[in-house]
C-alpha cells in the first residue's frame, strides 16, 4: 500500500516536471519567434529610410537637370536673339553705306561738267562752251561742299612752255566764268598740262581740235 502511494507521488512529480519543461520550451519558441519578427521589422524600418533618401536624391537630381536644361535653352535663345540683332544691324549699316555710295555717285554725276573746247591758239570761251558752263553751275550752287579743278590742255603744236601758258589761260577763263555764275572762287582751282596729256594722239586737225580743251575734275568733301 505504501509502495503504491510512493509510486503515485513519483509519477505526479514526473508529470509536473514534463509539463514544466514543455511550457518552458514553448515560451522560448514564442520568444524566439517574437525576436525574429522584431529583427525583421527593424530591418524593414532601417531599409525604408534608405529607400526614401534615394527617392529624394533622384528627385533633386531631376530638378537640377531640368534647371540646367532651362538655363541652356535660355542661353541659346539669348544667343540667337543677339545674332539676329547683330545681323540686322550689319544689314542696316550695309544698306546705309550702299545708299550713301549711290547718293555720292549720283551727286558726282550731277556735278560733272563736260569738256569745253577752244579754237586754235585761243583761250576765249565760245558760245557753246558758255552754254555748257551755265548748265553745270547750278549743281555747284546746290552742293557747296564740293570743289572743282579746271585743267587747261592744248594740241601738239607749239613749244612746251607756250602751251603750258596757253593751257593756264584756258583754265583761268573757264574758272572766271564759273565764278561769275556765283560759285565761290576758293572752291575752284586751275592747272595747266599744256600739250602733255592729249586725249587723242593723232596729228590731224580733228585730233588737235579735241585736245584743245578745258577738263573739269570734281573733288568730294573731305570726311
Amino acid at each position: 500500500m505504501i509502495l503504491k502511494r510512493n509510486l503515485f507521488w513519483v509519477g505526479l512529480i514526473a508529470l509536473i516536471f514534463c509539463l514544466s519543461v514543455t511550457f518552458t520550451g514553448c515560451a522560448k519558441k514564442v520568444g524566439l519567434k517574437s525576436d525574429v519578427s522584431t529583427t525583421q521589422e527593424q530591418k524593414a524600418v532601417t531599409k525604408a529610410p534608405a529607400a526614401g533618401a534615394s527617392s529624394v536624391e533622384d528627385q533633386a537630381a531631376r530638378e537640377r537637370a531640368l534647371r540646367e536644361q532651362a538655363l541652356k535653352e535660355q542661353a541659346a535663345k539669348e544667343a540667337a536673339a543677339k545674332a539676329a540683332m547683330e545681323a540686322a544691324e550689319k544689314a542696316k549699316k550695309e544698306a546705309t553705306a550702299k545708299a550713301a555710295s549711290t547718293s555720292a555717285a549720283a551727286i558726282l554725276k550731277e556735278l560733272q561738267i563736260p569738256d569745253i573746247h577752244f579754237d586754235f591758239d585761243k583761250h576765249n570761251l565760245k558760245p557753246e562752251a558758255q552754254a555748257i558752263l551755265k548748265a553745270g553751275a547750278p549743281a555747284y550752287l546746290k552742293y557747296k561742299e564740293y570743289k572743282l579743278v579746271v585743267e587747261g590742255h592744248c594740241d601738239e603744236r607749239g613749244t612746251v612752255e607756250y602751251n603750258l601758258a596757253l593751257g593756264q589761260k584756258r583754265a583761268d577763263e573757264a574758272a572766271t566764268y564759273l565764278a561769275d555764275l556765283s560759285i565761290e572762287k576758293e572752291r575752284i582751282k586751275t592747272i595747266s598740262y599744256g600739250k602733255e596729256m592729249p586725249i587723242v594722239k593723232d596729228s590731224n586737225e580733228a585730233a588737235c581740235a579735241k585736245n584743245r580743251r578745258a577738263h573739269f575734275v570734281v573733288f568730294p568733301p573731305v570726311k
